[in-house]
């Protein structure tokens, strides 16, 4: 089994409304039912202008695009732009298999090495024990829960506040 990591680009917005159409995906995110490949195009295009801070990933398994990542900005404060907010989805066959882990690494590694940033935050429902205890092999600490945090199958479900601080904050060298 091979895993490719690579900047996301608009061409892939079908493999991306194909991983965000299952259920055991979708369901695990703040995403709705019934993904829609021109707007996955549209998300896509605008967060990688010219620009745009936003750091997009995918993770090819053998060849077939199977996950995606990224980095976003946590909005527009002066204030906070030392924060990146992290999402990852992985298709559930290939979940298990080092995916998620080779795209934490990608995403750890341009935060901590070439973007800059001191936090990078997460939020993620209280019963995805596999993303909590991947979160946390990245060193990403529990901040909070947040009850009746978003509906779910018709459901109001809890959810985590994560984060994690730069190991090693940069320092100047002389």
């Amino acid at each position: 089994m091979t895993i490719s990591i690579r900047r996301a680009t608009p061409k892939d917005a079908g493999a991306y409304a194909r991983i965000m159409a299952s259920e055991d995906v979708f369901s695990n995110l703040l995403q709705m039912p019934y993904a829609d490949e021109e707007g996955w195009r549209q998300r896509l295009s605008e967060s990688g202008a010219l620009g745009k801070v936003d750091l997009g990933l995918i993770a090819e398994l053998d060849g077939e695009l199977v996950a995606t990542a990224g980095l976003h900005p946590v909005g527009a404060a002066v204030r906070r732009r030392h924060v990146m907010m992290l999402g990852i989805s992985v298709a559930p066959h290939a979940q298990g298999k080092g995916v998620g882990n080779a795209l934490m690494t990608a995403l750890c590694d341009y935060a901590d090495n070439w973007a800059g940033i001191l936090r990078i935050e997460l939020t993620v429902f209280d019963d995805n024990a596999r993303a909590v205890a991947l979160y946390r092999k990245f060193g990403f600490e529990l901040e909070g829960t947040h009850r009746a945090y978003a509906m779910r199958a018709g459901r109001y479900v809890t959810a985590l506040t994560m984060a994690r601080l730069h190991p090693q904050q940069p320092a100047v060298k002389n």
